[in-house]
């Protein structure tokens, strides 16, 4: 125990942490020259596509420092504002982390909400500016910032680059000295946290787990304390480059245990493994809950599909603890889920990955954030979908979440950031400078404003220097409609929307418009309206594809051209009445880009 190490690295998305942690493989020779890549952990096409990491993973390396032998547990963690569940876990996994800020860029808004994170679980933190050897870094400045927000000695913090590889040594070694050994009996019973889980189709469900207390061995019969299920260890180990089997495993290790599950709903990320036969009385705390901030429906495209679905997105759950769903129906898609995001980016990668890994095409509607409704006889009602909202007859007030904002920025974006915030009904708290190119500023703002396009206007009307994170803070009351779009006067449920009434107008003339592009034409005319309640705010008429009936009349009198027109007209009026409007998948997916 005494020569463990467990720690993570947190930092703002793009400031390398994948890189440094390619270097730290390469240096203990924990991956081979051949297997070796960029982003040797971010084992998901995805990740490599967009260059973030989404998934933490965990890796185990061998390390020998003064004729002594070291284990080192690194968690990588993700660093986009989406994924900040991901880093709870590894945190709740670690005793240390490694806080890297880009030279060039400075602190962000990411690495700040990611280190009081850490600093709650009384982690040790080992400060390190990375990116030395580019242009533009300004390694003095971002350590004087590192000792304003930590108060950490000068010379504690470590220069380094990931793509180099220099301050590597000096990284290792501050991890022997710094970080704290794990504590905890091996004597004791046995009391394990699983911090992640993925489904393999040949093994079941893979736990990983990190060992507060006590002893594991192949073949123990272990007990999952939150669902009270009970299994024999078939399988146990480390998690090196490849999974490496081992018979035992005790106090401060991380691994992985196969136990034969194939159902993905008995396994909670979260839990407590204990030994069934001496189980332990304390379960491991420091968990947060998920909180989804973002819903929306995610529906097969053939109804037949929809078994395959809910497979699919329970096999997807046991990898992604943060994403919730629950069935539900809708008059234009049939049955469906509505699912909780953590945001937007959340949403793209969750639909993506269902698309690559389980081979499901799948329609999703208008993403939208939870209101609370109040109706005349005091009742509460939680509305994920606007299709839940009472009638305004019996409506009282709606509830809408607020979210605190903080901006870290440089001062001459000032200006147009504080526009933009306005726009979307922002209220500015506090503005600080902390340093003379960097300033902070603090918004409270409706979460439904920012769920659709904020951070990427944030990112083009600053030139990505701009950082942005939030949290939760309350409801308040707002002045909400429900908007409803309808095709030819039938309503299309999965595009309604909750909006602030002075929004309505606006958003409802854009999406007009969008429809008008994306339906395709029929042989009658297509009337696309915005409505709230009764009332139209927005239309757009889709014109029929005529036929030239009159074409065979050669001269002669136009009573017979007129007669063959008024037929067509009956015959256009009866078609309008029985014919049906498909609204392609497009349409839906164009709410989202509606700003762009």
């Amino acid at each position: 125990m005494q020569h463990i190490r467990n720690f993570c690295i947190i930092a703002h998305i793009d400031h390398g942490k994948s890189t440094l942690a390619d270097r730290l493989l390469e240096y203990t020779n924990t991956v081979s020259e051949r297997d070796m890549q960029n982003q040797a952990l971010d084992d998901m096409d995805l990740e490599r596509e967009r260059g973030i990491t989404i998934k933490s993973h965990a890796i185990q390396m061998d390390f020998k420092s003064g004729g002594q032998q070291y284990i080192f547990n690194l968690i990588d963690t993700p660093g986009h504002v989406d994924f900040s569940y991901e880093v709870s876990r590894s945190i709740a996994a670690c005793e240390g982390a490694l806080l890297l800020v880009d030279a060039s860029q400075g602190i962000q808004a990411q690495t700040i909400s990611n280190l009081y994170l850490a600093i709650e679980h009384d982690l040790e933190i080992i400060p390190i500016v990375n990116k030395i050897d580019m242009d533009g870094a300004m390694p003095e400045e971002a350590k004087d910032q590192i000792i304003d927000l930590i108060g950490c000695e000068y010379d504690s913090i470590i220069e380094a680059s990931g793509k180099t590889g220099v301050g590597v040594p000096e990284i290792m070694q501050a991890v022997i000295n710094r970080i704290p050994a794990p504590s905890g009996d091996p004597e004791a019973p046995l009391q394990a946290l699983i911090f992640d889980s993925v489904f393999n189709n040949y093994r079941g469900v893979e736990a990983y787990f990190r060992i507060f207390n006590g002893t594991i061995n192949k073949g123990d019969k272990v007990k999952f304390v939150n669902t009270g299920k009970e299994y024999f260890a078939d399988e146990i180990g480390v998690l090196k480059f490849k999974q490496e089997k081992k018979e035992r495993l005790s106090t401060g290790d991380v691994g992985y245990i196969i136990t034969g599950i194939k159902q993905s709903k008995e396994i909670k990320v979260g839990d407590t493994i204990t030994n069934a036969q001496k189980p332990t009385q304390e379960i491991i705390d420091g968990f947060e809950d998920v909180k989804p901030m973002v819903f929306a429906g995610i529906y097969p495209i053939d109804n037949d599909d929809y078994e395959d679905l809910r497979d699919s997105l329970e096999k997807l759950q046991l990898n992604d603890a943060s994403l919730v769903f629950e069935p539900e129906t809708s008059i234009a898609l049939g049955f469906g889920f509505r699912c909780g995001f953590l945001g937007l980016l959340h949403l793209e990668i969750v639909q993506e990955r269902l698309d690559r890994e389980f081979d499901m095409s799948v329609i999703t509607t208008v993403p939208n954030v939870s209101y609370y409704a109040y109706t005349t006889a005091d009742e509460k009602i939680i509305v994920h979908n606007p299709s839940d909202l009472p009638d305004t007859s019996g409506l009282n007030y709606v509830e809408e979440p607020f979210i605190k904002a903080q901006i870290i920025t440089k001062p001459d974006y000032i200006g147009t950031i504080m526009k933009l915030c306005m726009e979307k009904r922002g209220t500015l708290t506090n503005q600080t400078y902390l340093s003379e190119s960097r300033v902070e500023l603090t918004w409270e703002m409706p979460l439904a404003e920012i769920v659709f396009d904020f951070y990427d206007k944030l990112k083009s009307i600053s030139r990505g220097y701009a950082s942005f994170d939030y949290y939760m803070i309350d409801y308040r009351q707002a002045d909400l409609v429900k908007m409803d779009m309808l095709l030819n006067s039938e309503k299309v449920d999965a595009l309604s929307a909750l909006i602030h009434r002075t929004k309505a107008f606006d958003f409802g003339k854009k999406l007009c418009k969008k429809l008008k592009e994306l339906v395709p034409r029929q042989q009658f005319v297509i009337a696309i309206q915005a409505a709230i309640g009764a009332k139209i705010i927005a239309r757009e008429t889709i014109s029929a594809m005529r036929k030239d009936v009159t074409a065979k009349c050669y001269g002669g009198d136009i009573t017979r051209k007129r007669k063959l027109l008024e037929k067509q007209k009956k015959g256009k009026k009866k078609m309008r009445q029985i014919g049906s409007v498909e609204v392609p998948q497009q349409a839906f997916m164009a709410v989202l880009k509606l700003n762009d």
